[in-house]
């Protein structure tokens, strides 16, 4: 590992360089929430694919209402009776309507909906005591879609909304990226279970949930997930194990220089898998390559705090990237702080924080009272962001405007 930092985006465009897009599945609709769209999906039907009423009254003819009122209503004859689902397109003459539900296609010989409130609601003969403009309330066939129209595009994350758009254009399946498969190893002989009592020296393992939760939350599977105490041939035994099963590999600790530190023992002197000191607090160690597989392998550092900054500047993108996603990187924005902390200097400080709105803007509270210390596991509970500080920044004052990224919505 050089002694040399590495910025930030040089060990990013690395990582992204080397994830492409997975292969295409088809899979039914019922399954594609979430899924990434492979191709651009366009219309087969017309939508509407005929005039329909947008109201529940009477398609009647433009011509035959004059200027009705209470004291002077149009009245006509009610010839036919359109329930939604109706293949039905009566003739309509002089004088004529058709009581029509919401849904309902409009008859040929019809040009106007005019709704039930306007009307006395006969069924033999209509009385019509308030008019509408030629025209209103009829949804006129392909206004919203033509056949062939773009329904999503290539890259899109397919909401229960999205899918509702396929299938109402025709669409039974969707062609979507094969979800990336990825196998979680939490390094460090000091882990235990979560819930097992701890001894001296030892810790939970939040690192592996944390992890795994990510990998979820990005549409990425995971396939396994697993601790290994702090010896390089039970690591390399389950990085061969990861590798049989998943694309990406990602390992927690272990990265550093440390002296039982074991990635950095197994992988070094590796032509495939580099180790940097990239120019970010919490973060600096990291590694990143490929296994003789092509799996893409990624070490962490193994503090809490680490993990969730290096996942979410590096591992995210590569995950999206490999789904086919076109914008893999979380929009940066700005807000004011509420109090001020200090900075590392020399490096980008990541610095989890609550974002809120005070009102008149967004806002940005520190998650911890004790600054980005990666081991400040307890804060992450508290933060949905953070905040990104240039490294020439020695320190933040409260009411300074600083670039954020919010990471859930509040």
């Amino acid at each position: 590992m050089s002694s040399e930092l590495v910025p930030i985006e040089v060990h990013r465009d690395r990582v992204l360089a080397a994830s492409h897009r997975l292969p295409t599945e088809t899979v039914p609709l019922v399954d594609a929430l979430g899924r990434v769209l492979a191709d651009d999906v366009t219309s087969r039907f017309e939508l509407p694919p005929w005039d329909n009423s947008g109201m529940d009254g009477y398609a009647v003819r433009f011509s035959d209402l004059g200027s009705p009122s209470p004291e002077h209503p149009a009245v006509l004859d009610v010839v036919a009776d359109l329930p939604a689902g109706t293949g039905l397109d009566p003739a309509l003459g002089s004088g004529q309507a058709a009581r029509i539900m919401t849904g309902a296609p409009v008859p040929s010989d019809a040009d106007t909906v005019i709704p039930l409130e306007l009307t006395d609601q006969g069924t033999v003969r209509v009385s019509i005591e308030g008019g509408r403009p030629l025209g209103a309330h009829v949804r006129r066939r392909a206004e919203d879609r033509a056949v062939g129209d773009l329904i999503a595009r290539a890259g899109t994350r397919l909401s229960s909304r999205a899918v509702s758009a396929l299938a109402s254009a025709g669409h039974a399946s969707a062609d979507v990226v094969r979800r990336p498969r990825v196998a979680v190893i939490a390094t460090g002989s000091e882990l235990v279970a979560p819930g097992e009592s701890i001894g001296r020296g030892q810790i939970p393992d939040s690192n592996s949930l944390l992890v795994a939760g990510l990998v979820t939350e990005t549409g990425a599977l995971v396939v396994s997930a697993e601790r290994v105490a702090d010896d390089v041939d039970a690591l390399a035994a389950a990085v061969e194990r990861a590798e049989a099963v998943a694309d990406v590999v990602v390992l927690t600790g272990g990265v550093s220089v440390g002296a039982y530190d074991p990635v950095k023992a197994l992988f070094t002197g590796s032509a495939t898998v580099q180790f940097a000191k990239v120019s970010m607090q919490p973060g600096k160690p990291q590694a990143f390559g490929t296994l003789p597989g092509g799996a893409l392998v990624f070490g962490l550092p193994g503090n809490p705090v680490s993990v969730w900054i290096s996942f979410d500047v590096f591992v995210r993108p590569a995950l999206l990237t490999l789904l086919g996603q076109s914008d893999v990187l979380r929009p940066v924005v700005s807000a004011v702080a509420t109090e001020g902390w200090r900075t590392p200097g020399g490096r980008t400080q990541y610095l989890p924080g609550l974002i809120g709105d005070d009102g008149s803007g967004r806002t940005i509270t520190p998650a911890s009272k004790r600054g980005s210390g990666s081991h400040l596991v307890g804060s992450l509970a508290g933060a949905n962001g953070y905040a990104i500080v240039d490294p020439s920044v020695a320190e933040v004052h409260a009411g300074d405007t600083v670039s954020v990224v919010e990471v859930e919505q509040r």
